[in-house]
């Protein structure tokens, strides 16, 4: 067991912690929530010691450890796949060693103590463990991992230098589950999986057999790993039962009963002071007046929580516009010996909603690009409609902000030739407010960055919009907004992402990307997983 105890840490006036406190236990499965900024990233280095406090400690067992995956910033080269994620195994020795020592210290220990037990359970999993070292079991828990995540074999004995950012995560998720700490943190993991390995991602985490504590901004990824939920708010840490969904409702029924507390002593401080008022002057009442002004200043006052901000904005309303939005002919397109569209046919029309799916590499962001026309075909063409006005947001826009402008400069620009823009309005519902969109960009957070890019596309209409990947660095409430400013545009729109929990209410159609070929389905992406996963069944 793990316990967070009475932890305060603060960065110049915010206090990220409130003298917090917590349990993880051995099988837990606890989803972390908050707002961008509330600390959730800051508690994770807490728990790997990387991030050291004010005041209050972690109380952990020797024998338990911890994993970390972060978001982003991981790159390794020099080995093979196979080898860079054969180092997990570590030295069976030294597991060996753990194994012999916590027996040992078994004998010494009360057999009735929460200790004792956790020891025994920790035992169990190290010796679960070494049987793994079995040359024939390691190569299969490696394999299946490694396919699980959307390697494929031939990818094995290449150099891990060859892979990109995404996959270079995939590498460090693979050797994290492969080395099973006692505790695994996870910071954002869907990020960079396609829909399929994250099916297969939950259901591994589903079968864990440690503690996990997941960062995600993915509610169906939430509902289907979590049992339990932390919330960071205003400095403090908020325990709940059960997955997310199931913390928005405790979580609502807990606000309720606030604020029924509050109205209820406020008419109760009300009548108080109004018996104070009305026989302040009356000196046969002198005595009880002063004791009910004596009872008001002892009564501690309930204060309602105060709601967080979150973004609002809207698309600009769309130009009219014909029925055939945009059509692909006979398209080819390859990045030197890989082949990614050979004579492609696509047509996308007015009212469309169409999920962009399909596994990494298979072209998704490439067929974005080109329907945008930011990316010329290698052959075959390219005919928008007549009335086809197109707005593009790219995976990379908010990575590609000129550093030294301030966020205003940004958006100003984005709005040259457009008269009725209104980039401090749109700022302002994006939460740049005051002397904040004069920051220079290349202070801001991941989200703040997603915010500003988001701000120029709403400095033209369009009625056609293509989003890729928009909802990275996006917090769960902000990208609710964003999935409601996309259900009220009247527009057709194209979106790349694997966030189903974020795609299933706005999409009335997926198009599947593979290598060599696309298809269009009229669904939205839950009952395109359903229909993979049958006919997966029936092969």
């Amino acid at each position: 067991m793990l316990a967070i105890r009475e932890l305060t840490l603060s960065f110049g006036k915010q206090t990220l912690f409130n003298e917090i406190s917590g349990t993880i236990q051995s099988t837990d499965r606890i989803g972390l929530i908050g707002a961008n900024g509330t600390g959730k990233s800051t508690l994770f280095n807490v728990l790997m010691g990387t991030q050291e406090v004010d005041s209050g400690h972690i109380e952990k067992p020797d024998y338990f450890t911890v994993g970390f995956l972060p978001q982003d910033g991981i790159a390794v080269k020099g080995k093979t796949l196979y080898e860079e994620v054969e180092t997990a195994f570590g030295d069976v020795l030294t597991l060996q060693k753990k194994v012999d020592e916590a027996t040992e210290r078994m004998y010494e220990m009360d057999t009735d103590s929460e200790e004792y037990y956790d020891i025994i359970d920790q035992i169990g999993a190290w010796e679960e463990q070494l049987e793994y070292f079995e040359p024939q079991k390691m190569q299969s828990r490696i394999e299946r991992i490694l396919l699980g995540l959307g390697f494929s074999r031939d990818d094995f004995k290449r150099d891990t230098g060859e892979f990109s950012g995404g996959w270079q995560m995939r590498i460090a998720l693979s050797k994290l589950l492969l080395q099973t700490p006692s505790l695994l943190l996870l910071d954002e993991p869907t990020n960079h999986l396609d829909i399929t390995s994250q099916y297969w991602l939950e259901n591994y985490l589903q079968q864990y057999k440690g503690a996990i504590l997941v960062i995600s901004h993915d509610k169906a990824f939430l509902n289907t790993v979590t049992t339990r939920t932390f919330e960071l708010k205003h400095g403090d840490l908020r325990s709940y039962k059960g997955n997310y969904d199931s913390y928005l409702k405790q979580s609502a029924e807990r606000l309720a009963t606030q604020r029924r507390a509050y109205e209820n002593q406020k008419k109760e401080i009300d009548r108080q002071k109004e018996f104070i008022n009305r026989f302040r002057s009356n000196q046969k009442k002198a005595s009880m007046v002063q004791s009910r002004i004596k009872a008001l200043d002892k009564v501690e006052r309930i204060e309602v929580e105060r709601e967080e901000k979150k973004i609002f904005f809207r698309f600009p309303p769309p130009p009219p516009a014909s029925v055939k939005v945009i059509t692909l002919e006979g398209i080819d397109k390859a990045y030197g010996p890989i082949t990614v569209f050979k004579g492609l046919d696509l047509r996308i029309d007015k009212g469309d909603r169409i999920a962009i799916v399909g596994v990494n590499g298979a072209g998704k962001s490439t067929l974005a690009r080109i329907i945008a026309g930011v990316e010329p075909p290698d052959a075959g063409t390219r005919e928008p409609g007549i009335n086809t006005v197109m707005a593009y947001f790219a995976q990379q826009q908010a990575e590609e902000l000129d550093p030294t402008k301030t966020v205003m400069a940004e958006v100003e620009e984005a709005a040259e030739g457009n008269p009725d823009a209104n980039p401090r309005g749109a700022l302002g519902a994006l939460l740049f407010s005051g002397d904040s969109v004069f920051k220079e960009t290349r202070v801001l957070s991941g989200g703040e960055r997603n915010r500003v890019a988001l701000a120029k596309m709403l400095m033209k209409p369009a009625n056609c919009i293509i989003l890729d990947e928009p909802t990275n660095h996006l917090d769960i409430k902000s990208k609710e907004v964003l999935q409601d400013a996309i259900l009220d545009f009247d527009g057709t729109v194209l979106l790349v992402s694997h966030d189903r929990d974020f795609l299933d209410p706005v999409v009335n159609k997926v198009l599947e990307v593979s290598p060599g070929s696309t298809r269009m389905l009229t669904c939205n992406v839950s009952e395109y997983m359903e229909r993979v996963a049958a006919a997966n069944a029936e092969n």
